[in-house]
């Protein structure tokens, strides 16, 4: 437990100053928040329901950290250290694989958690942004959302030879999730063809089940999402412990 926490706070120390993730991963979705908050205000976004269009869209703000750290910074960085040899040094160490892609996804999971505690305070203070429905199924469909990313990343990250196939990877997975999962792009107006199509990405599934959760709205077949993310995070978690290549 000594080794993982000063590993973890060794780590967290180099990205910070990296300062990429927290301009992507924090600074990024509180300024599209705050975007949005002045142009759409806390005015309902259609007659049939009176939920603000932050309110509908809060959720989908919460997984641009997510996109950002589980699709682009992850990855990078364990490809990075590979193709650094810094990898090759610490397989002469006691980390082990699972515990450096631990430490490396709990780094995640802390700047996902920061955004997280950023823009609630944010929306509802400013905006008067309210949860509608259960906080705590907010929140459950947020970690299984989050989770389920970063073990994509981690996987790409586990497995790819170098930074540069790194790159090209988690950019195939990130812009289309970012634009097509409803991220930024409202699922509702997508033609029905690419919603069945973009529905295969948990993120999708993730986004779909945290408006319904936050807005309080019934949800049909909610064990789907939830199977679909689950499935994923294990399959993913497993090739990147199974598979993960220190050089």
């Amino acid at each position: 437990m000594k080794s993982f926490v000063t590993l973890f706070k060794n780590e967290l120390k180099l990205n910070i100053r990296n300062m990429n993730m927290v301009i992507f991963a924090i600074i990024m979705p509180l300024v599209v928040l705050i975007i949005l908050g002045f142009i759409y205000g806390t005015n309902a976004a259609d007659n049939s329901a009176a939920y603000s269009f932050l309110e509908q869209s809060f959720g989908a703000l919460c997984t641009i950290s997510i996109c950002a750290g589980g699709l682009m910074g992850l990855p990078l960085v364990i490809s990075e250290y590979r193709e650094r040899k810094i990898l090759k040094r610490f397989q002469v160490t006691p980390v082990s694989p699972l515990k450096l892609l631990v430490v490396e996804f709990t780094i995640y999971v802390v700047y996902c958690l920061a955004s997280m505690l950023t823009l609630i305070p944010a929306a509802m203070l400013i905006w008067n942004v309210r949860i509608s429905g259960s906080l705590l199924a907010f929140l459950g469909s947020w970690l299984l959302t989050m989770v389920s990313t970063l073990s994509i990343g981690m996987t790409v990250g586990g497995v790819a030879k170098n930074s540069k196939s790194a790159s090209v990877i988690a950019c195939i997975l990130y812009f289309p999730m970012l634009i097509f999962s409803g991220a930024t792009l409202p699922f509702e107006v997508m033609p029905e063809v690419m919603q069945k199509i973009v529905s295969v990405f948990p993120l999708t599934q993730g986004i779909k089940l945290m408006k319904s959760a936050f807005l309080g709205l019934p949800t049909q077949d909610a064990w789907i999402p939830i199977v679909i993310m689950a499935t994923v995070t294990v399959i993913c978690t497993g090739i990147a412990v199974k598979f993960f290549k220190w050089e």
